[in-house]
């Protein structure tokens, strides 16, 4: 399972706080507690459009500075903000996002094409998500995989770069939101078996009290129908507690051993 670290993001109270205040010590903490537990990247978001790439490029170099080896996931919706910052990073990250909006898909993969020098092991969240919307069913979601996977190709970007998000809705207002998720991916897999999916947790939960207990239900059962990476909260010892156990019982970690491993080192904080 890939965990993308989702908490340096200025959506979030605190952060954007420590943005507007350009707290680097905030930053900073906050960066090595995720990457200490089991974040693989650490998506990084300003939340402020009209400083996007300052404030990105700010943090790129300030937890750099402390972890030299970090892998970032760039979460901007200005893919200029994106370009940008794509030179700054010392190590191959993850482009979060592209869809089939406008030009997006056409401008990242043209930069991270077989032929780009030094791109080419950038990853990339592709949104399953077209110009026409939202999508509000399973086989518009599919169009739009299709879509994606036929111009990767054209650009020479291999499927395994590719982390495909079917897009989960809150089920305050979508009931069918996981059902949808679990069928698109489902699909995904049966036609693409090594294709890689994934989600951000939290969306499923918004607007509803008690949201760790929706996400920890949702990761738990995504992860049963195919899903491979997600971008969550790694500082919550239970969510990160229910990857390790799934894990094992989807056969992934033979023998337990990194379930045993995380339970000794007390990543998910259960009494022993």
């Amino acid at each position: 399972m890939l965990i993308i670290g989702e908490k340096l993001n200025g959506a979030i109270k605190s952060v954007a706080e420590a943005i507007r205040n350009r707290d680097g010590a905030f930053i900073r903490d906050l960066a090595s507690r995720q990457l200490d537990t089991r974040a693989d990247y650490l998506d990084i978001c300003s939340g402020v459009p009209e400083e996007d790439a300052d404030v990105l490029c700010w943090m790129i170099e300030l937890i750099q500075d402390d972890h030299p080896d970090v892998r970032f996931s760039l979460d901007s919706p200005n893919l200029d903000t994106i370009l940008t910052c794509i030179p700054l990073c010392k190590n191959p990250g993850i482009i979060n996002s592209v869809s089939l909006e406008g030009d997006k898909t056409d401008r990242i993969f043209s930069v991270v094409n077989r032929e780009a020098k030094g791109q080419n092991d950038w990853k990339i969240i592709a949104l399953l998500l077209d110009e026409t919307g939202m999508p509000d069913t399973v086989d518009k979601r599919m169009e739009s995989f299709h879509r994606i996977v036929k111009k990767a190709a054209e650009y020479g970007v291999a499927m395994d770069r590719l982390y495909f998000d079917p897009l989960v809705f809150t089920v305050a207002t979508t009931p069918d939101s996981f059902l949808n998720f679990i069928s698109a991916s489902s699909r995904i897999r049966s036609e693409y078996p090594d294709a890689h999916i994934i989600s951000g947790l939290s969306n499923i939960s918004h607007g509803l009290p008690s949201r760790k207990t929706l996400n920890h239900a949702f990761l738990i059962g995504a992860m049963m129908n195919g899903m491979d990476s997600a971008i969550m909260d790694p500082l919550n010892r239970e969510l990160l507690g229910g990857v390790y156990a799934a894990e094992a019982l989807l056969g992934i970690d033979e023998y337990c051993i990194e379930y045993l491993s995380a339970y000794r080192e007390d990543l998910f904080g259960v009494q022993k």
